[in-house]
């Protein structure tokens, strides 16, 4: 029968060993936020790109709007599609309440 030897560790090597992969973690896990940052603030500014675009199309479609809706156009195509005109003083009247 031989009898096996185990030579004990130093003393404080566990330790070691315990702050060595917490070093190791801590590394990866700095890794890992910095990559995720970096791909949020990536998102972030596609965002931001893509809310500068529909502000810039919701001020063209106010600017269309204003114009399809101003009072010139809207009396010159009354006048020209539906024959319609302003009436004279004497054939406006009155209606009470």
């Amino acid at each position: 029968m031989s009898k096996v030897f185990f030579k004990p560790l130093p003393t404080g090597s566990f330790l070691m060993l315990l702050l060595f992969v917490a070093v190791l973690v801590s590394s990866i896990a700095v890794a890992y936020s910095a990559h995720l940052n970096r791909t949020l603030l990536n998102g972030l500014y596609t965002e931001l790109s893509e809310r500068d675009k529909a502000q810039a199309e919701w001020g063209r479609l106010i600017l269309e709007q204003s114009t399809w809706t101003a009072h010139s156009r809207i009396e010159a195509l009354a006048t020209d599609q539906l024959k319609m005109h302003v009436p004279d003083a004497a054939d406006v009247r009155m209606v009470a309440p």
